[in-house]
């Protein structure tokens, strides 16, 4: 029995006639657009530039044409993958009415036998076939992430930073070791509060002459 938080499937009963449904493609540069339009035979598909505006104009632009087919469209169910563009789309579409979900990558199902094939139309179709089998309520489909407020997003952004930060100043650390050992310097550590007044001549000095003698002795 699904649970009120299950995103894995739509709780909400589709009726494909008054439905339009669309996926988007994103890249940096422009958006590819599949749609499923009652009443119309050709399942549409139209290249955008990445601007908002001009894909709420091609939606209302596709309801008119099922409106014209004697369709009455009372919902319109948008989808993508989640990617670099985040949720920002998601929350602005919901806003004019749209409902809009953000699908999680891996949990689209890729053929073995197509995996090699890639281009934008056929992630669409991937796509449209995921999300028609997830808005009918069928399992294994897709799942859906939950589209955080800004809110929300803002407060997960300092964490987000750190991370970061933590992975830069560990790139660095590394960095600073592995030229030191190409000075025969090793166990030097540079994130010690003294490692500026330990990293003087006379301290590599004396710790390159204690590790000659060692290997003297030796």
């Amino acid at each position: 029995m699904p649970q009120p938080n299950d995103l894995s499937r739509s709780l909400a009963a589709l009726d494909q006639d008054n439905t339009l449904i669309a996926v988007i493609e994103i890249s940096q540069l422009s958006w590819l657009v599949a749609g499923i339009v009652p009443g119309v035979d050709r399942q549409p598909l139209k290249k955008l530039a990445a601007d908002e505006t001009a894909l709420l104009q091609l939606l209302y632009r596709w309801r008119d044409e099922a409106t014209k087919a004697g369709r009455a469209i009372d919902r319109i169910a948008v989808a993508y993958e989640a990617g670099r563009d985040g949720f920002w789309l998601a929350r602005w579409l919901r806003r004019w009415g749209i409902e809009a979900h953000v699908i999680h990558p891996t949990s689209v199902a890729v053929s073995r036998e197509h995996r090699r094939a890639k281009t934008d139309r056929l992630d669409t179709e991937l796509l449209k076939r995921a999300f028609l089998g997830w808005l009918r309520g069928e399992p294994r489909h897709c799942s859906m992430a939950r589209v955080p407020t800004l809110g929300e997003e803002d407060a997960k952004r300092p964490n987000r930073e750190r991370e970061n930060l933590v992975s830069e100043r560990t790139r660095i650390v590394n960095r600073m070791k592995s030229a030191l050992a190409r000075l025969g310097i090793r166990g030097f550590k540079p994130t010690l509060r003294e490692a500026p007044e330990r990293l003087t001549c006379g301290n590599l000095s004396s710790r390159r002459r204690s590790r000659s003698s060692t290997e003297c002795c030796q």
